[in-house]
C-alpha cells in the first residue's frame, strides 16, 4: 500500500497569522510538525499558498507543493497537492499543520485503519477523561464526535453529543464516554478526489465541519483512538503554552 502524507499549511490564519512560520525553540512550527511525520512516512509533502512557507520548508531539504489561496479546507489543498506530486498513492494522510506534538503512534493508528479494503476515510479522535472540566467539553472549538459499535463516525458536532438527559452538566462526563475529534484524515486517493468534488451540505454550513459533508452524502469514516492529548496551536495563546510544554521535553 503505498501512503503519502501532506500537511496542509496556510499563511493567512484568522487567529494567528503566519502561524506555520512561528518559531518554536529555533525552529518555524511547520518543520516541527514535519519532523514528527517524518518518522513514520518518507514520502511528506507541505502543501502551502504562500512562498514564504514553501522557501522555509525547502530550506530544511523538504517537500513543498505550491497550491491556491482559495481553498475553503486542508482536504481540499490535499486534493490538489497530489495533483502536482509526480507519484501515484493509494492512501493520503492529511496532517494539520498546527500539530507539531502529533505521535508517530497517531500516526500508525490512521494508517492502520485501511489495512481492511472497505474503509474510505479515517480519523482519529480522543476519549474525554471524566476528571476533564465542563467548560472543555462544552468548548465549540473542540468537536465532538458519537461513533457506533464499528468504530465508525455517525455525527460530528460543535455542540456536546449525546445530551444526558436527567443529569446534571457536572455529571455528565462521569455519566458517558464522550469523544474528541482530532482533525487528522486518511483517505483513499479515489474517495478524496470524490468528496471534495461535493458542495458544501447542509450540516456542514450549519456546524462549519467539512467531514458533516462526507457522512451526509454517504461516506463512511472509520475511527481510530488514541489515549494521547494533541497539542493543537490556533492562537498566540496556544504557542505560548506549546513553547512552555516543548521546553519541557526538550
Amino acid at each position: 500500500m503505498r501512503i503519502a502524507a501532506i500537511i496542509p499549511a496556510r499563511f493567512a490564519s484568522t487567529r494567528f497569522p503566519g502561524k506555520p512560520l512561528a518559531d518554536m525553540c529555533g525552529k518555524p512550527m511547520i518543520w516541527r510538525v514535519y519532523e514528527q511525520v517524518q518518522k513514520v512516512l518518507p514520502d511528506l509533502y507541505v502543501a502551502t499558498d504562500d512562498m514564504r512557507i514553501f522557501e522555509t520548508v525547502m530550506g530544511f531539504q523538504g517537500n513543498a507543493v505550491m497550491t491556491s489561496q482559495e481553498h475553503r479546507s486542508g482536504t481540499d489543498r490535499c486534493r490538489e497537492a497530489i495533483t502536482k506530486i509526480d507519484k501515484t498513492y493509494d492512501v493520503i494522510l492529511n496532517i494539520q499543520g498546527d500539530e507539531p506534538f502529533i505521535l508517530p503512534s497517531q500516526i500508525n493508528s490512521i494508517i492502520n485503519c485501511f489495512t481492511d479494503p472497505e474503509v474510505e476515510i479515517a480519523t482519529l479522535v480522543k476519549p474525554f477523561d471524566a476528571t476533564d472540566s465542563f467548560e472543555k467539553l462544552f468548548n465549540p472549538l473542540s468537536p465532538k464526535v458519537v461513533i457506533n459499535k464499528n468504530n465508525e463516525a455517525i455525527y460530528f458536532s460543535r455542540s456536546v453529543i449525546p445530551y444526558i438527559r436527567d443529569v446534571r452538566h457536572d455529571e455528565w462526563l462521569s455519566k458517558h464516554q464522550f469523544y474528541k475529534h482530532i482533525g487528522v484524515y486518511g483517505y483513499r486517493t479515489e474517495i478524496l478526489k470524490q468528496i471534495t468534488g461535493l458542495p458544501p451540505s447542509e450540516l456542514e454550513k450549519a456546524e462549519s465541519l467539512e467531514q458533516l459533508r462526507w457522512i451526509e452524502n454517504g461516506f463512511r469514516i472509520k475511527v481510530a483512538i488514541t489515549n494521547y492529548e494533541t497539542i493543537s496551536i490556533d492562537t498566540p495563546e496556544d504557542m505560548n503554552r506549546a513553547l512552555e510544554y516543548l521546553k519541557q521535553i526538550e
